[in-house]
Parts: structure tokens; sequence; C-alpha cells
């Protein structure tokens, strides 16, 4: 076989199909994913260059690839990364690998700060540059330029009569009705320039015989208009606290879409999550003052002085029941770590902790959010009641499972 030639056809086929006969799900994307990892393509491309032939390296990459994928170990693990919302995400044995579930709770958090903390100028999500962009630009003009030709037409329509529209037909562009809405939008622009002077005339009146302005006339006016106008809301950054951060997947995303308008304090218990973690940031060229990881148990280091200081805690914590891990699929109970997925008998040890904590960590008004067993969403939402929280609701995900529990702190507990 070595010395056989292997394009990127004859590859994916054979993986393809290996991966099939030992169960795999999805055999095909599996094996689209490892070719990619292997040859450093995008999966269009192996579509483009299925004749190109992979070299020494590629092909032994890709071997060692397809022997642990078919003994049940994740892509994600295999590959060194996944996608998370609009970020690439670094994976690694030991951490927890990112769900689409957990998309659906960042969306929750962004929601909140949207409506409850950001300004709508912070809010507003930032246009990205695609590679189409020059052509929907392009489309754009040509729009603006039909716009401008049937503006042009409907002038000319306006001159039309009755016969002249029979003779034409209904199709023209300036047909009565363009002509008559045309007309109106002309006496409606008249009486604004009308509008307008009568304004101008008033102003100059305020004018002396010698046409100087009378003393204090323009600064009552000012006066006036900076009484009736109210003050802009001063923009603030919006402060995240995530307990069990994992790969970072959750605070990065919050601090990459709303970047310069929020910052995230996150934690781990797991040494080896913290240190992938600081490699996603640094990855995404953000700094530690945007988003600080910290090795510690739940809520510990966080300072006192930063007690009740923070919008959002939200976290993704060990929430499987005992009983449950035992019919995991083989691929997360003996390849993804126990301590970020096991959550006591009912799947809510965890999440106990975290509700105590978080009238201590939030100010008034903040969010409580957190991804939960879909067996348990609705204890966990009582126990937020009993809590005291308020505005307690359970979201579905994208199977419509009951998967996140968010409620709202009113009552935020001082420091003894």
């Amino acid at each position: 076989m070595a010395n056989e030639i292997w394009t990127i056809k004859r590859c994916l086929e054979w993986t393809k199909e290996y991966l099939a006969e030992r169960g795999e799900e999805h055999p095909r994307l599996s094996a689209e994913w490892l070719l990619c990892a292997a040859t450093g393509l995008a999966r269009i491309d192996l579509y483009m260059r299925m004749d190109e032939t992979l070299n020494a390296a590629q092909l032994e990459t890709m071997h060692a690839a397809v022997v642990r994928r078919a003994k049940g170990e994740p892509l994600q693990y295999i590959t060194g990364s996944t996608q998370f919302r609009m970020i690439d995400v670094a994976c690694a044995p030991g951490v927890l690998i990112p769900r689409p579930e957990t998309e659906m709770l960042v969306e929750e958090v962004l929601n909140y700060l949207d409506t409850e903390v950001l300004s709508p100028e912070a809010a507003a999500r930032q246009r990205v540059e695609l590679p189409w962009n020059d052509e929907v630009e392009q489309a754009r003009k040509a729009e603006a330029a039909l716009a401008d030709e049937r503006a042009t037409a409907e002038r000319r329509a306006a001159n039309l009569t009755a016969a002249d529209e029979a003779a034409l037909g209904s199709d023209v562009l300036g047909s009565r009705a363009y002509a008559e809405e045309l007309a109106d939008r002309e006496a409606e622009e008249a009486a604004a320039q009308a509008a307008e002077a009568e304004a101008a005339e008033a102003a100059e009146s305020e004018l002396d015989e010698y046409g100087i302005a009378i003393e204090g006339a323009d600064q009552e006016t000012a006066s006036a208009q900076d009484a009736a106008a109210p003050a802009p809301a001063e923009p603030r950054t919006a402060r995240v606290l995530e307990v069990g951060c994992g790969t970072g997947c959750i605070s990065l995303s919050l601090a990459w879409e709303r970047r310069g308008h929020v910052t995230c304090t996150a934690t781990d218990i797991e040494p080896r999550a913290i240190d992938l973690a600081t490699k996603n940031r640094d990855a995404l060229g953000l700094t530690s003052d945007e988003v600080a990881f910290s090795l510690t148990n739940l809520v510990s280091s966080i300072p006192r002085e930063e007690w009740g200081t923070f919008d959002v805690l939200v976290s993704n914590p060990p929430y499987i029941p005992t009983d449950v891990m035992r019919s995991l699929p083989h691929e997360v109970k003996d390849f993804e770590p126990d301590l970020a997925l096991e959550g006591g008998a009912d799947g809510l040890d965890i999440f106990r902790r975290l509700l105590n904590a978080a009238p201590y960590m939030l100010r008034a008004g903040g969010l409580f959010a957190c991804e939960l067993y879909e067996g348990a969403l609705d204890a966990a939402a009582e126990l937020c009641r009993q809590a005291g929280l308020s505005d307690v609701r359970i979201v579905h995900d994208l199977t419509d499972r009951p998967r996140i529990v968010r409620a709202i702190v009113t009552e935020p507990k001082q420091r003894q």
C-alpha cells in the first residue's frame, strides 16, 4: 500500500466505508472532517481537488485519525477544534466539548444584555465582511439607479391623459396611479418647504432694527431645548461571571460578539480547562482585561469587593444524573471527563451551589442562567422560586427539549 496512489477522492470513499462498517452514524461527514484536518483544506476544497494526491505526512496523519475515530474517540478531540457560534474553539482531551445547546445559552445571555444592560448602539451587531459584500453593494447601486429611472418616468407620466394611458396600456411605469402618487408627494414637499420658510421668517423677527440678534433670545431657545431633551444614557460595560468555563466558549463568545461592551470573569476547577481557554482567548486576540480566567472552585476566587457587581452569572455545570451516566454514548462516557458531566443523583448538585451564590454575586436585576439536564428543569425552576428569584423561565432547545433555566435576582444579599 505504501506505493499506492491515494487521491483525496479515494481516501474519502475508503474512510467512509471503513467507518460505516464500524457503526459510525455519519461516516461521510466524519471522513470529511478527518481529511480536512489532515490536509488543512476546507470541506468545499476537498470536492474541488478530488484528484489531488495525499503526501506521506498527510497519509500518516489520516491513518492515525481514522484508527482513533474507529475506537469511538470524538472528532473534536481528533481534529483539535470545533466551531461555536462565530468563533473557532480548540478542543483537547480532559475538557468538555462545546455543544450546540450551549450556543442557545449564550443567545439567552446576549438577549438579556442587549435589552437590560447595554445601550442600543452597543448591542448592535457589527456588519460581518463577507466575500460577496461587494456584489451586494453593486446590486444596491443598480437598484438605486433603477429607482432614479422610475422617478423620471413618473414625472413624465404626470402629464399623461387618460387617453394616453389607455393607448400605452397598464404596464407602463408612469400609470395614472403613479402620477397621482407623485402629485401627492410633491404637495407634501411643498407644504414642508413652506413650513421651513415660515420658521426662518420667525427666526429673523428676533433681530433688532440693525439686524443684530436680540440678546438672550438664542440662549433662552437653547436652554428650553436642552431642558426638553433628556440626557443621553451613558453606555456601560456589562460584567459577566461564568462558572465552569471548560474551553471558554461561553465567555469568549460573549466578549467577541459584544467586544468593548462586555467583560467576563470565568472560573474552572480543572487546570487543563484554564490552559485551553487561555489558548482560545489568545487565538482570538482578546485580552485578560476582556476575559479573565481563574483556576478555582466555583466562585471561591472572586474578590469580596466584586460581589454584587455582576450583571450575569452563567454556567453550563456538570448536570448528568448519576444513573444516566451509565447510559451515555460510548464516545461521551469513555472519552469526556466525568468531572464536567456528572451532577449527582438528580443532576442538580452544582446547580444548588450556584443558586446559593447568585444573590451574592449579582446586582439587583441581574440574570442567573444555567444549562441543565432535560429531566431536571422543573425542579430547578422551583428551586429558583423558593430562593426568591423572579421571572423564572425554562427555555427549550432546538429539539424542543427543556434545556435552560433563567431567573432574575431581585434582592441581592450582602456579605457578612
